[in-house]
């Protein structure tokens, strides 16, 4: 199945909910895509098999999903099949880890879906506190990570330096939070996969990625699972066409996320403490802008105060509301809203514009004040000036939500 051939279903997803734990069909479906492998599968397959079968409590399933081998790998997994229950395979006639674990997650009926390398380089102990956070319903994706803290990574250099490198340009240019984009072990609910998989385009070994970063993007919950990994000497990725193509990836869903193009509406989850009839979000969306709210009216407030001792009222007052209102748009475009790549420039003039709302509303208040007193307090005039910052920031909540931050509504 082709990413760009299925269209995301419509409306956001709903809240997270644990699973339950009896149910019909098989809980965990781990998918082992080769290419080749022959020699690996069979003592791989059978290890998983035995360490699931004695120590997962949930029901499973090992699904073998062979694209494109040309040795005798498909031979060696319908014998696999035979002799293990919970064993099934799936022959694709294309090359590429991406288009396998798509093609199966997408046709399997497994609430939680994950996959392994067939070299089995993680320790299999962490499989279940990988998928144990999607089953209880606190994350949407989760990955075994050999940079988090707690893991333990054998491994040369070369690779070493690489996978680091790697991981850095993916903070530096999409300024990803997750800390390892490549471990192969990683799973998914099947609801998430559902609205994210017809969005990620890569059929090959970018595909991780890709699939991670657009999750970010769109506020869904990775956790990540310290493991113990040891490297496969005998692995034959192709190291340097693997790195060409990740970059050529990461190039691609940067201009992607840049322009708007990705519908990612269809993947957020609205907030647990949102009450019904509230738009999807906006609570944690009040509560953040709060939280930037206090810190720039205390920076306000405080340049405010030391500009008075140089300057007029009025002329303390508009510096001081310039510089914080800066401060404040950039804070809230990414804190607040979770806006990220471009459009900042133009964000800043709208949020300047929303500046001068709040500066006819403060430089009014003062003015009636003088008007009323013409020597009022300085403890007076910065009473008068909070209420009327509370005022403004109610008025600038509503316009950064609903104009200088608004999503853009995508159409398929």
């Amino acid at each position: 199945m082709a990413a760009t051939t299925a269209l995301p279903a419509t409306g956001t997803l709903p809240l997270r909910e644990p699973l339950p734990a009896e149910t019909d069909t098989t809980m965990l479906d781990v998918v082992v895509p080769v290419h080749n492998e022959e020699r690996d599968l069979g003592p791989s397959v059978r290890r998983l098999h035995e360490y699931l079968d004695r120590s997962f409590p949930y029901s499973f399933r090992i699904t073998v999903a062979d694209n494109a081998s040309t040795d005798g790998t498909p031979e060696v997994a319908r014998e696999l099949a035979r002799e293990l229950p919970g064993v099934t395979v799936r022959t694709l006639p294309l090359k590429g880890r991406g288009r396998a674990l798509r093609e199966v997650w997408t046709q399997s009926d497994a609430p939680v879906l994950a996959y392994m390398d067939v070299d089995l380089s993680t320790d299999l102990s962490a499989l279940l506190p990988l998928v144990a956070p999607l089953i209880s319903g606190h994350s949407d994706v989760a990955i075994g990570s050999r940079l988090a803290p707690g893991s333990r990574v054998v491994r040369g250099p070369k690779r070493e330096f690489i996978s680091r490198c790697y991981n850095l340009i993916l903070r530096g240019t999409l300024a990803v939070r997750f800390s390892d984009a490549q471990c192969g072990f990683k799973a998914i609910r099947a609801d998430v996969a559902e609205r994210l998989l017809p969005l990620v385009e890569d059929t090959g070994w970018f595909f991780d990625t890709e699939l991670l970063v657009l999750a970010e993007r769109a506020g869904l919950r990775i956790h990540e699972v310290p493991v113990d990994w040891v490297d496969d000497p005998d692995s034959s990725v192709d190291i340097v066409a693997t790195a060409t193509a990740d970059l050529k990836g990461v190039w691609r869903v940067g201009r992607a996320l840049a322009g708007g193009r990705l519908p990612l509406a269809s993947l957020r989850r609205p907030q647990p403490a949102d009450p019904p009839g509230v738009p999807a979000g906006l609570t944690g969306q009040l509560i953040r802008f709060a939280v930037v709210g206090v810190g720039s009216t205390a920076f306000y407030l405080a340049l405010y105060s030391l500009l008075r001792l140089l300057t007029g009222a009025q002329a303390a007052n508009a510096v001081a509301l310039f510089v914080s209102a800066v401060a404040n748009t950039a804070a809230n475009r990414a804190f607040t809203f979770g806006v990220r790549g471009g459009g900042a420039g133009r964000q800043q003039a709208q949020g300047l514009l929303v500046f001068l709302i709040g500066l006819l509303l403060t430089s009014g208040s003062l003015g009636l004040l003088h008007a009323a007193d013409p020597h009022p307090g300085h403890a007076t005039e910065l009473a008068v000036l909070v209420a009327a910052n509370l005022a403004a920031t109610l008025v600038r909540f509503v316009l950064f939500r609903a104009w200088v931050f608004r999503k853009k509504r995508t159409t398929a």
